[in-house]
This record gives C-alpha cells, sequence and structure tokens, in this order.
C-alpha cells in the first residue's frame, strides 16, 4: 500500500487556477515549457544533424539519447550543490549553459566525438539547476497544490516534446540543422533572461543544506555522494524513487520498438508517427483526468491499479494488432503514468527536510537514465523474441511492478522520514 497523509490534509483536493496563481510557479512553469521545447528542438536536429554527417543510425540513436544517459551521473556527483547554491543563479546558469551548448553546435564544426561531449557534459548539470527547481515548488505549493503542480509540468512535458519535435522537422526543413540549433539556443537565452530577472533572489536562511552530516562539509562531490547514499538508504524514498523510475522505464523501453513494429507489421508510411504519438496524448489525457477530478487520498489508492493499467495494454502485442488496436493500447498505456501523481505528496512527505533539491535531481535523473537504457534492454530481446513479444515482456515487468507496490505496509504513523541532519 502507498502511505497516505493525514486525512486532514487528504480531503482538500486544489485546481490548476489555484496553482497557476502563484506567479513564482507560473515562472518556473512557462519557462520549463519553453526549455523542454527548445531541448526537443535541439535533440531532433542534433540527431539529424549526426546522421547526415557519418550516415551511421548507431551514431544517430546515440545523439538522441547522450542527453539523458549521463545524468545519474551527474545527480550522484554534484546533486548537494541544488540544497548548497542560491536557486535563482542555478536555475538561470542551467539555461544559459544549454544555450551555450546548443550555440557551439550550431556554430562550431567539431569531431562528432566533441560534439557528443559536449551534450553529455551538460547534462551532467541538468540534475542541479533541474533539482534547484523541483524545491522551489515543493516550498511554494503546499500540499494538494504540490501535486497539481507537478502534473502540470507533466502535461507540459508532454506537450512541449510534441511541439518541439513537429517543431524540429519544420525548422529543419526551413532552415537547415545549424540555424535550427540556433533557434534552440535563443530559447535557451530566453529562459536564462526571465529566470533572472523575474525570479527573486532568496535571502541565505531560505535555501541550503544536503541530507545528513555532508552539509556544508567537504566539497560538492563529497556532500552529494555522501547525501545520495542517505536518500537511497532510507527504505521509505527509497522504494518510492523505483516506483516512479520502473514503470516509465518499461514504457520507454517499449516506445523504442514502436518503429520496427510497425515496419515488421508492414503498416503504410507514417503510421509510426502516430502509434509514438498516442502516448504522450494518453499521458495528456491521464493527467488532466486524475489531477483534476480526483481527490488526494483516491489518487494515491488508484496507484497500484493505474500501473497496472499501464502494463497489461503493452501485453496486448503479443499479439500482433493492428493500426488500430495498437493506437489505442497505447493511449491506455499513456493514461496509466498518471499514477505518478498518487506518489507525489507521500515522497516528498519521506524527504528530509534540507535535502529536497539533490532528492528531486536524483528522482529525475535516475528516471531519464533507466528511460535511455530501456529501448537498449528490450531492443536486444527483440532480437530474440521478435518486436511484439519484447512490447510485451515490457507490459508484464510494469505488472510485476504494481504487484510489488501491493506488497508495501503503510507505516505505523504517517510522519516522514526523520532528518538526519545531526549525524
Amino acid at each position: 500500500m502507498i502511505p497516505t497523509a493525514e486525512p486532514a490534509q487528504g480531503n482538500h483536493r486544489a485546481t490548476y487556477r489555484e496553482v497557476l496563481a502563484e506567479p513564482r510557479f507560473r515562472l518556473l512553469f512557462s519557462t520549463r515549457a519553453v526549455a523542454i521545447t527548445a531541448g526537443s528542438l535541439r535533440i531532433t536536429t542534433f540527431s539529424v544533424l549526426v546522421f547526415a554527417t557519418t550516415g551511421s543510425a548507431l551514431l544517430s540513436a546515440l545523439a538522441f539519447g547522450i542527453g539523458f544517459l549521463p545524468q545519474l551521473f551527474g545527480s550522484l556527483l554534484l546533486g548537494s550543490l541544488a540544497d548548497r547554491l542560491p536557486p535563482r543563479a542555478l536555475i538561470a546558469g542551467g539555461y544559459a549553459l544549454e544555450c551555450a551548448a546548443a550555440l557551439l553546435l550550431a556554430l562550431v564544426r567539431m569531431p562528432i566525438a566533441a560534439s557528443l561531449g559536449v551534450v553529455a557534459l551538460v547534462a551532467l548539470a541538468t540534475p542541479v539547476f533541474g533539482g534547484a527547481s523541483s524545491r522551489l515548488v515543493a516550498q511554494w505549493l503546499k500540499g494538494d497544490a504540490y501535486v497539481l503542480g507537478r502534473s502540470l509540468n507533466n502535461i507540459a512535458s508532454s506537450g512541449a516534446q510534441l511541439f518541439g519535435l513537429a517543431l524540429g522537422g519544420a525548422v529543419v526543413a526551413v532552415l537547415g540543422p545549424h540555424r535550427a540549433l540556433a533557434v534552440s539556443a535563443a530559447l535557451y537565452l530566453g529562459c536564462a533572461l526571465a529566470v533572472r530577472i523575474r525570479l527573486p533572489r532568496l535571502e541565505p536562511g531560505e535555501f541550503g543544506g544536503t541530507p545528513g552530516s555532508a552539509r556544508g562539509d567537504g566539497g560538492a562531490v563529497r556532500a552529494s555522494l555522501h547525501g545520495a547514499g542517505l536518500l537511497l538508504r532510507g527504505h521509505t524514498v527509497r522504494r518510492l524513487m523505483l516506483a516512479q523510475w520502473l514503470p516509465p522505464a518499461f514504457v520507454a523501453g517499449a516506445e523504442g520498438l514502436i518503429v520496427a513494429y510497425a515496419g515488421g507489421r508492414h503498416f503504410a508510411s507514417g503510421w509510426y508517427a502516430v502509434l509514438m504519438g498516442c502516448l504522450p496524448v494518453g499521458m495528456l489525457v491521464g493527467d488532466l483526468l486524475v489531477g483534476r477530478l480526483l481527490r488526494p487520498p483516491t489518487r494515491e489508492r488508484l496507484v497500484v491499479p493505474l500501473i497496472a493499467l499501464t502494463g497489461l495494454p503493452l501485453v496486448g502485442f503479443a499479439t500482433e494488432p493492428g493500426v488500430a488496436v495498437s493506437s489505442c493500447l497505447l493511449l491506455l498505456c499513456g493514461f496509466g503514468l498518471a499514477y505518478g501523481l498518487g506518489l507525489q505528496r507521500p515522497f516528498l512527505d519521506a524527504l528530509p527536510q534540507d535535502g529536497q533539491g539533490q532528492a528531486f535531481g536524483l528522482l529525475g535523473s535516475g528516471s531519464m537514465t533507466l528511460q535511455g537504457l530501456g529501448p537498449a534492454c528490450f531492443g536486444s530481446v527483440a532480437a530474440g523474441v521478435g518486436t511484439g513479444g519484447a512490447i510485451a515482456l515490457a507490459g508484464g515487468a510494469a505488472v510485476l511492478t504494481a504487484g510489488w507496490i501491493l506488497t508495501w505496509h503503510p507505516p505505523t504513523s504517517p510522519a516522514p522520514v526523520p532528518n538526519h541532519s545531526t549525524g
């Protein structure tokens, strides 16, 4: 069972209007949506550029995923900075770093290995400014408003990714890949300036600290490793992280096989893009309905059924359905990913107060890294059982995760994990 908040906190249902009325959240929300659009544009364009230069499908795929895989290492080595440095400088600096990387790729002709290295280095820092932003959202939005804030971020993420991918194709066709990368850089620069100008500067007492005795002790790497160790050794935090990491990783593994599945089933040209769009559309609908219509305790009770809904439609691919049925199955799978909303409050309650930035950075980077590994793992499986069978196995793994969560027992007290800052 998912540990839930106390009834006094659990019955109030916030609204999206309430959440968007907070001007600081609105700023972070809007700049994040623009940055995700810029990131999708950069990723797609860079992948196209690498393929046009090398003709290698492997290097093109590596260019697409190189921005995800290093994030977990960045969180482990640098994650404590999300709690130790002023968040406005971190967030604005992160967008400025993304801008510089996109501009470098646009203007400087580098060897492919050097270009991949630039993107990987930026990915190492991503969890730091991402964690700082998430920490501010948790600080400014309370109770169910925080959950709906996360829901809005999920919706913006799905919509911005779709828009960024579509924009990437159009901009590359009109301007070419190098100028398209410059457009991406301009979008990042706009985000950096907006945060630097409009986000209020916090006083030193309003930020700072890492979990455990690492706070203020030694360098950033030592503090980050120590803080990550404390977080992952906490039973509740660790399993809540795994619950948020595993189903999306399995879904990503299935998603990575959609193009091959459509080709193997000889679907008409272009249908693979429709199938790939069904997952984010399902996610958008799921987040809107679950976030807006259900009360907090109901969302938390539906975590296991929604994870099962994420996996069971994918199991249906074992029968190798046609386009229409495949589309419906993928829409249902995407809808099930709204289960994450039911984990937001328990996860926030379980975090030590002085390590939230690092925890959010670790949560996001771990999820991105596993989603990067998922397609490789299930792609290897597809060589033996076929694409339909591999997608079905990914769905079965998600259903097993739901069964594992069902075995959880609620804690004797709803109080959060104690703060270990005294060592």
